[in-house]
């Protein structure tokens, strides 16, 4: 039986599924026992890895633009979002009692930049519909985790709505950037240019930095 886009995305999605065990920092923040300093280094981490990102996905759009415009669309729409997303940070590190000079003068944690220093080397080596399906995959667990902390700064930490949009954007979910996965990810499948075997080793990777992330803010001294 041929194999569809949406059911090779639901699939690779259910096997890339973090162990709940690698992520210890957002459980402590949905029960509002992560200190403040532990959410303004998040906010601005997330600074330097959202414009990092968007640069790479603009990068894999006009990489694919020939070759795989279906994935060019869908690497588009999330540069876009991930500039929608910059213009909501600066609530949410003031939010966290992060002032103009300090976010100016803040040095980024290796363990948490090797995530966007490996979407920067897919965008160079990926092949665009193996990157589609590995990013989709990683994006489920993302934004769950944006889910549990924009409820918790609501309900332990006082954040305004303003303050915790950056979060409720990524928990959000997106059925146009579904619609341009699937057709991304089938366009692959039809040209014979999907790798499923380099796919989950992309996915594989990018939740293990992800985990790297999370637990990198986790172990910050209070």
């Amino acid at each position: 039986m041929t194999r569809t886009a949406r059911d090779l995305l639901r699939t690779t999605t259910t096997r890339l599924a973090p162990d709940p065990r690698s992520n210890p920092l957002v459980p402590r923040i949905a029960h509002g026992a992560a200190p403040r300093t532990t959410l303004a280094a998040l906010a601005l981490e997330q600074s330097w890895v959202i414009p990092a990102d968007r640069r790479a996905f603009l990068h894999l759009a006009e990489r694919s633009l020939v070759t795989a415009p279906e994935a060019a669309a869908f690497f588009r729409s999330l540069a876009e979002g991930e500039a929608l997303a910059e213009e909501l940070l600066p609530s949410l590190t003031q939010a966290c009692g992060v002032d103009e000079a300090a976010a100016a003068s803040y040095g980024p944690l290796a363990g948490c930049q090797t995530y966007p220093a490996y979407v920067a080397w897919l965008s160079l080596n990926g092949v665009p519909a193996d990157v589609v399906l590995a990013l989709s995959a990683n994006f489920s667990a993302w934004g769950g985790y944006c889910s549990t902390i924009a409820k918790a700064l609501r309900a332990h930490y006082g954040f305004t709505d303003e303050a915790c949009a950056f979060f409720d954007f990524f928990a959000e979910p997106s059925p146009e950037l579904d619609r341009l996965a699937t057709a991304a990810v089938q366009a692959g499948l039809d040209a014979g240019q999907l790798n499923e075997s380099l796919a989950h080793g992309y996915g594989r990777l990018l939740q293990q930095y992800e985990a790297m992330f999370w637990s990198t803010l986790g172990d910050l001294p209070f």
